[in-house]
């Protein structure tokens, strides 16, 4: 069980997940959340990012639902998003995305990220506790590593994984918390497609 007095360290232990699974489209989150999972959510904001957010898209295994909120692309972008299965909502329809997502948790990805298979486990590891285990939880950080001339920078953590009503964003992302719990793995940003 997760506790607040628990170490991250010991609440996340990069615990291999089950086999991929999304929900179909017409299907609804609400409809499996129960008392052993908190399903998830990946939110992509986009603006003409055909060329890079298939692989992002591809990198999400662990989501239960995925949500593109277009900016207005004239490209490839909203039809690559929905071949891989993601709800697109146009931007000025969608304020507030999160609010709008059908399960409780969501994850918030740029089209030019993926996410490592370290961070995929966390996240599996994350939906094996039960709801009233995480439930005083507000969000979880994880480290951002961004391309560079001479390979990956340095890790930097950012508050990535929120409850859908978080309160406080900075444009596509949630804004920085310092208490957010702490997931282990990697989030991959890459700097050309």
């Amino acid at each position: 069980m997760i506790s607040r007095g628990m170490s991250q360290a010991r609440a996340l232990s990069f615990l291999a997940g089950p086999s991929d699974w999304r929900l179909p489209v017409e299907q609804n989150c609400a409809s499996i959340t129960n008392s052993f999972m908190p399903p998830i959510t990946a939110l992509i904001h986009t603006l003409n990012d055909g060329a890079r957010i298939g692989r992002a898209l591809e990198s999400l295994h662990a989501c239960d639902e995925i949500m593109v909120v277009d900016g207005g692309s004239s490209d490839e972008s909203i039809r690559i998003a929905r071949d891989y299965g993601a709800i697109v909502r146009q931007a000025e329809t969608c304020e507030h995305a999160s609010r709008i997502a059908a399960c409780p948790w969501v994850f918030c990805v740029l089209p030019t990220e993926l996410v490592s298979e370290a961070l995929e486990s966390s996240l599996y590891e994350w939906k094996l506790y039960p709801e009233a285990d995480v439930g005083g939880i507000a969000g979880c950080s994880l480290f951002v590593r961004e391309e560079n001339d001479g390979g990956w920078g340095d890790p930097r953590p950012e508050t990535r994984l929120v409850r859908r009503d978080w309160p406080e964003w900075d444009g596509p992302l949630p804004r920085e918390m310092r208490s957010t719990m702490l997931l282990q793995g990697d989030l991959l940003r890459f700097r050309t497609p």
